[in-house]
């Protein structure tokens, strides 16, 4: 796997390192050891799936308060996405920043999300599945939402939403007072 550094302190993307030869290719999607030489989180405790059917779908952008914030590893599988997070750690030096990189079953890299990240994505092609591995279950009384379109992160998302849930479209702009408690 090759590990590159994000602008965000401790998110990465994460490439395959291909074995090709006349049948395909061969790699490597995690490795423990690999995580633990990068500093990264290598506990797995769900995988969850998400399937969008149309293009231009947006889910977000979601996190978890402690104790039960997660780290997230997301990996588009099928189809193509625009994957988005927000540092939300009020002790970090990019605290407020965001960060977005297009995943795709073709292109096949991963985004590794640590704790004290709000993650959303939208769908740019239709049929778009995504697959998360979190260190962390999922704990509804700890889950919170800040509004997509918030102008104080000021995301380019790189098309306008075309289908949001109405828990997401009821997400509020973020105030730390309230969000992070």
């Amino acid at each position: 796997m090759k590990f590159a550094e994000t602008p965000l302190a401790g998110a990465y993307l994460i490439d395959l390192e291909k074995r090709e030869d006349e049948r395909g290719f061969f790699a490597r999607v995690f490795c423990r050891d690999e995580f633990l030489a990068h500093g990264l989180v290598p506990d797995v405790v769900q995988v969850n799936n998400s399937l969008a059917v149309e293009k231009g779908t947006l889910r977000g952008m979601h996190y978890q308060l402690a104790p039960r914030a997660e780290t997230k590893l997301v990996r588009c599988i099928q189809g193509a996405l625009y994957d988005v997070i927000i540092d939300l750690r009020e002790d970090s030096a990019t605290f407020g920043r965001h960060f977005g990189a297009e995943l795709s079953a073709r292109n096949r890299t991963m985004m590794y999300v640590p704790k004290g990240f709000a993650h959303g994505f939208i769908t740019l092609e239709p049929d778009t599945e995504a697959l998360y591995l979190t260190d962390e279950f999922y704990a509804p009384d700890h889950e919170r939402g800040i509004r997509w379109d918030d102008p104080q992160f000021g995301i380019d998302w790189p098309l306008e939403p075309s289908v949001i849930s109405d828990k997401d479209r009821s997400h509020f702009d973020f105030d730390p007072s309230t969000h992070l408690r």
